[in-house]
Protein backbone atom coordinates (compact mmCIF):
# COMPACT_ATOMS: atom_id res chain seq x y z
CA UNK A 1 0.00 0.00 0.00
CA UNK A 2 0.75 3.60 -0.82
CA UNK A 3 1.25 6.20 2.23
CA UNK A 4 1.76 9.56 2.19
CA UNK A 5 3.72 10.94 5.16
CA UNK A 6 2.49 13.35 7.65
CA UNK A 7 3.09 14.70 10.85
CA UNK A 8 0.82 12.73 12.26
CA UNK A 9 2.54 9.11 11.22
CA UNK A 10 1.76 7.62 7.88
CA UNK A 11 -1.48 8.58 5.66
CA UNK A 12 -2.54 5.35 3.59
CA UNK A 13 -3.14 7.39 -0.34
CA UNK A 14 -6.27 5.16 -0.87
CA UNK A 15 -7.70 6.14 2.31
CA UNK A 16 -7.55 9.67 1.28
CA UNK A 17 -10.62 11.69 -0.25
CA UNK A 18 -11.72 10.46 -3.86
CA UNK A 19 -12.09 13.58 -5.89
CA UNK A 20 -13.05 11.96 -9.32
CA UNK A 21 -13.24 8.07 -9.50
CA UNK A 22 -11.80 6.09 -11.81
CA UNK A 23 -15.26 5.45 -13.87
CA UNK A 24 -16.06 9.26 -13.89
CA UNK A 25 -12.72 9.49 -15.63
CA UNK A 26 -13.25 7.08 -17.92
CA UNK A 27 -16.27 7.99 -19.27
CA UNK A 28 -15.50 11.30 -19.33
CA UNK A 29 -12.64 10.67 -21.26
CA UNK A 30 -14.78 8.74 -23.61
CA UNK A 31 -17.02 12.08 -24.30
CA UNK A 32 -13.74 14.18 -25.26
CA UNK A 33 -12.76 11.74 -27.57
CA UNK A 34 -16.16 11.87 -29.79
CA UNK A 35 -16.28 15.40 -29.36
CA UNK A 36 -12.30 16.24 -30.42
CA UNK A 37 -12.80 13.23 -33.34
CA UNK A 38 -16.03 15.21 -34.82
CA UNK A 39 -13.88 18.42 -34.55
CA UNK A 40 -11.25 17.13 -36.11
CA UNK A 41 -12.80 14.50 -38.61
CA UNK A 42 -11.10 14.85 -42.04
CA UNK A 43 -7.75 16.01 -40.40
CA UNK A 44 -4.60 14.72 -39.11
CA UNK A 45 -4.36 15.44 -35.35
CA UNK A 46 -0.79 16.09 -33.74
CA UNK A 47 -1.36 15.72 -30.11
CA UNK A 48 1.19 17.07 -27.90
CA UNK A 49 1.46 15.50 -24.16
CA UNK A 50 2.48 17.45 -21.64
CA UNK A 51 4.87 15.46 -19.65
CA UNK A 52 5.10 13.96 -16.96
CA UNK A 53 1.61 14.71 -15.80
CA UNK A 54 -0.71 14.19 -18.60
CA UNK A 55 0.67 10.40 -20.03
CA UNK A 56 -1.60 8.54 -18.52
CA UNK A 57 -4.98 10.77 -19.71
CA UNK A 58 -3.13 11.44 -23.25
CA UNK A 59 -2.88 7.36 -23.76
CA UNK A 60 -6.44 7.10 -22.42
CA UNK A 61 -7.47 10.01 -24.45
CA UNK A 62 -5.66 8.46 -28.13
CA UNK A 63 -7.10 5.58 -27.92
CA UNK A 64 -10.91 6.91 -27.85
CA UNK A 65 -10.47 9.12 -31.43
CA UNK A 66 -10.91 8.08 -34.49
CA UNK A 67 -9.40 10.17 -36.63
CA UNK A 68 -5.79 9.88 -37.70
CA UNK A 69 -3.21 11.43 -35.29
CA UNK A 70 0.64 11.51 -34.30
CA UNK A 71 1.65 11.82 -30.70
CA UNK A 72 4.91 13.43 -29.28
CA UNK A 73 5.44 15.03 -25.89
CA UNK A 74 6.88 18.34 -24.84
CA UNK A 75 8.49 18.33 -21.03
CA UNK A 76 7.00 21.19 -18.52
CA UNK A 77 8.05 22.16 -15.17
CA UNK A 78 6.85 24.27 -12.94
CA UNK A 79 6.44 23.02 -9.56
CA UNK A 80 9.38 21.46 -8.35
CA UNK A 81 8.86 19.11 -5.96
CA UNK A 82 6.38 21.64 -4.01
CA UNK A 83 2.41 21.77 -3.58
CA UNK A 84 2.58 25.28 -5.45
CA UNK A 85 3.91 26.47 -8.89
CA UNK A 86 7.51 28.18 -8.54
CA UNK A 87 6.74 30.95 -11.10
CA UNK A 88 8.81 29.82 -13.50
CA UNK A 89 8.25 27.51 -16.17
CA UNK A 90 10.85 25.17 -17.91
CA UNK A 91 10.36 23.94 -21.44
CA UNK A 92 11.77 21.11 -23.32
CA UNK A 93 11.39 19.67 -26.34
CA UNK A 94 12.27 19.07 -30.16
CA UNK A 95 9.28 19.32 -32.54
CA UNK A 96 8.38 20.89 -35.71
CA UNK A 97 4.67 21.43 -35.89
CA UNK A 98 4.48 23.78 -38.63
CA UNK A 99 1.43 23.83 -40.87
CA UNK A 100 0.01 21.07 -38.37
CA UNK A 101 -3.53 20.93 -36.39
CA UNK A 102 -2.44 21.14 -32.87
CA UNK A 103 -4.06 19.61 -29.78
CA UNK A 104 -1.95 20.25 -26.61
CA UNK A 105 -3.08 17.74 -23.90
CA UNK A 106 -2.41 18.66 -20.14
CA UNK A 107 -2.91 17.08 -16.93
CA UNK A 108 -4.53 20.40 -14.95
CA UNK A 109 -5.30 24.14 -15.62
CA UNK A 110 -4.43 25.96 -12.30
CA UNK A 111 -2.54 29.19 -12.52
CA UNK A 112 -2.45 29.33 -16.53
CA UNK A 113 1.49 29.96 -15.93
CA UNK A 114 2.40 26.43 -17.65
CA UNK A 115 -0.12 26.53 -20.49
CA UNK A 116 0.88 29.71 -21.59
CA UNK A 117 4.42 29.28 -21.82
CA UNK A 118 3.88 26.43 -23.72
CA UNK A 119 1.07 28.13 -26.16
CA UNK A 120 4.17 30.83 -26.80
CA UNK A 121 6.25 28.75 -27.22
CA UNK A 122 4.04 26.37 -30.09
CA UNK A 123 2.91 29.57 -31.45
CA UNK A 124 6.49 30.29 -33.04
CA UNK A 125 6.13 27.17 -35.19
CA UNK A 126 3.19 28.51 -36.50
CA UNK A 127 0.83 25.50 -36.44
CA UNK A 128 -2.39 25.48 -38.59
CA UNK A 129 -4.25 25.48 -35.78
CA UNK A 130 -2.91 24.88 -31.63
CA UNK A 131 -6.56 24.11 -28.98
CA UNK A 132 -5.99 22.75 -25.77
CA UNK A 133 -7.38 19.86 -23.80
CA UNK A 134 -7.05 19.86 -19.81
CA UNK A 135 -8.29 16.61 -17.84
CA UNK A 136 -8.64 19.33 -14.72
CA UNK A 137 -9.65 22.94 -14.61
CA UNK A 138 -8.95 24.12 -11.31
CA UNK A 139 -11.37 27.44 -10.33
CA UNK A 140 -9.01 29.66 -9.08
CA UNK A 141 -10.09 33.85 -9.24
CA UNK A 142 -6.56 35.22 -10.54
CA UNK A 143 -5.86 32.24 -13.43
CA UNK A 144 -4.17 33.81 -16.38
CA UNK A 145 -6.71 34.10 -19.27
CA UNK A 146 -5.93 31.30 -21.53
CA UNK A 147 -8.61 29.40 -23.89
CA UNK A 148 -8.97 25.67 -23.03
CA UNK A 149 -11.28 23.72 -25.68
CA UNK A 150 -11.41 20.66 -23.72
CA UNK A 151 -11.75 20.40 -19.88
CA UNK A 152 -12.56 17.48 -18.62
CA UNK A 153 -13.24 18.25 -15.29
CA UNK A 154 -13.80 21.48 -13.12
CA UNK A 155 -12.43 21.07 -9.69
CA UNK A 156 -12.18 23.53 -6.57
CA UNK A 157 -8.38 24.57 -5.73
CA UNK A 158 -7.21 21.68 -4.15
CA UNK A 159 -3.97 19.36 -4.35
CA UNK A 160 -4.14 16.50 -6.29
CA UNK A 161 -2.77 13.74 -7.67
CA UNK A 162 -3.41 10.35 -8.99
CA UNK A 163 -4.17 9.27 -12.94
CA UNK A 164 -0.63 10.67 -13.64
CA UNK A 165 -0.98 13.65 -11.38
CA UNK A 166 2.05 13.40 -8.89
CA UNK A 167 3.82 15.02 -5.88
CA UNK A 168 7.12 14.97 -5.82
CA UNK A 169 7.40 12.23 -8.75
CA UNK A 170 4.83 10.19 -6.41
CA UNK A 171 1.32 8.80 -7.03
CA UNK A 172 1.09 8.62 -10.68
CA UNK A 173 -0.23 5.55 -10.65
CA UNK A 174 -3.42 5.98 -8.54
CA UNK A 175 -5.72 5.44 -10.71
CA UNK A 176 -8.56 8.00 -9.31
CA UNK A 177 -8.14 11.79 -8.77
CA UNK A 178 -7.50 12.14 -5.09
CA UNK A 179 -6.58 14.99 -2.67
CA UNK A 180 -3.54 15.60 -0.67
CA UNK A 181 -5.01 18.72 1.39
Amino acid sequence: MLSVSSNDGKINIYSQEILISREEISQRVEELGRQISTDYQGSELHLVGVLNGAFIFLADLVRQLNIPCQICFLQASSYKEQKVSSGEVTLMHNLDLSGKHVLVVEDIFDSGLTLRSILEDLQVQKPLSIEICALLSKIIPDKLPVKVKYIGFEIEDRFVVGYGLDFAEKYREVPHITCLD
